[in-house]
């Protein structure tokens, strides 16, 4: 069995068009927001608003996708639907008049995001075997960590000659994604379960909890507490070297462009990894890994001095180490489940971690308010560690390896 490499690019292109849109948003929204609010609390709550949509949206419309028929096939509609919506709507995002203005376009924005996330990364699963899915994670989601890096690099060289710059060109690589998406990605035709035999989200729930093997529970609560700490200081960092390091903005896109372009260097390598040595154990390595650079990261500024290069160092390793949980963790989640419900475990996937990308944010910057900017990694390296003692709870049969 052998992993068709040209059709697993292409079809990571629909990842690389999700990829283009969070690591801009999650940097200048924060800036953005400072315009009219102080706290950092206040500035984070809004920030989980794409969360909140993807906690009450995005499963509905996973376990939605399972059950349409197209003659585009299951997932691709919606594809076709949110994509230009986004572009729009990311186009209109630096140009607001006022707070109004602007929580309606962020509105629009998540909404329309909303609508294609999870079929996009469904679409894996359905076109390939699973034995090969980590190996297909990995170039997959190195195609979204080529979208990281182009947008955090490049994009902090192009807002300082026009902020409208890195948007525009954004929602341009976006809508060239879909139309190579529909022109080369056919789906496979699946069978839609007769209507007494649906699995809604609430059943996929209830079976997991009931079930006498507790991995799935295990691992989606591990995933709920990585992304607790990861979603948290990503919705933080901009202001975090702004307001407490007093450095420009695209310094902090620099900075983080770090922690994507190794993450990209790293994607396809970790699926490999996760295939050859096991999901469980390389998602292990990974997660301590990070917890240590968090650590590390907690002490420039307060225990040594700060030191961009030094930073940029730290999120050169914590990228290494997140390629190997996080192309591992969703091939862990699917192979759970039969083809007929990949959609649903999908939704279950968002479901954990955007329920953490709501926690996170909240917890963090209502610390960041009463404690200051440092606590932030203190909270992120604890978050890891418990996402380790709950993998390490997981049976090696939920990694389908050794």
């Amino acid at each position: 069995m052998k992993l068709d490499i040209k059709k697993t690019f292409i079809l990571g292109l629909g990842f690389f068009a999700v990829s283009l849109v969070w690591p801009l948003y999650n940097i200048y929204v924060p800036i953005f927001l400072r315009d009219f609010l102080d706290s950092q609390f206040q500035i984070n709550a809004i920030m989980t608003l794409d969360n909140v949509l993807a906690v009450s949206l995005i499963p509905f419309i996973a376990s939605l996708s399972d059950r349409t028929q197209t003659r585009f096939g299951r997932r691709m509609p919606y594809l076709m639907i949110g994509i230009p919506l986004s572009a729009i709507a990311f186009i209109m995002l630096p140009n607001y008049s006022g707070f109004l203005s602007f929580m309606l376009i962020i509105t629009v924005l998540n909404f329309s995001m909303a609508i294609y996330r999870a079929p996009t990364v469904a679409l894996m699963p359905d076109i390939t075997p699973a034995p090969l899915r980590s190996q297909a994670n990995g170039i997959i989601n190195f195609m979204g960590g080529l979208a990281s890096v182009f947008v955090l690099i490049g994009g902090s060289f192009l807002y300082k000659t026009n902020k409208n710059l890195p948007f525009i060109l954004t929602a341009v690589l976006m809508l060239f994604a879909l139309a190579m998406l529909i022109r080369f990605i056919k789906e496979p035709k699946v069978g839609v379960e007769a209507k007494e035999d649906r699995v809604n989200l609430r059943a996929s729930i209830k079976e997991i909890i009931v079930d006498s093997d507790k991995s799935t529970a295990f691992i989606l609560l591990a995933i709920f507490f990585w992304f607790v700490g990861y979603q948290g200081v990503e919705a933080t960092f901009s202001n975090y070297c702004v307001q407490f390091l007093g450095l420009e903005v695209t310094d902090a896109s620099l900075i983080l462009g770090f922690f994507a372009l190794s993450f990209l260097a790293f994607a396809i390598p970790a699926g490999f990894i996760g295939t050859k040595f096991g999901k469980r154990k390389t998602i292990l390595v990974g997660l301590i890994g990070d917890t240590l650079v968090f650590l590390s990261l907690f002490t420039i500024g307060t225990i040594f001095p700060y030191n961009q290069i030094v930073m940029m160092i730290l999120m050169l390793i914590g990228g290494f180490f997140w390629a190997l949980i996080n192309i591992n963790s969703y091939p862990m989640v699917v192979e759970r489940t039969t083809e007929l419900k990949i959609g649903t475990y999908t939704g279950l996937y968002y479901f954990a971690s955007s329920l953490a990308a709501i926690s996170g944010p909240l917890f963090i910057g209502a610390f960041v308010d009463l404690i200051g900017f440092k606590s932030m990694f203190i909270i992120t390296a604890a978050s890891y560690f418990i996402a380790f003692l709950f993998i390490s709870k997981t049976s090696k049969i939920a990694s389908n390896v050794k």
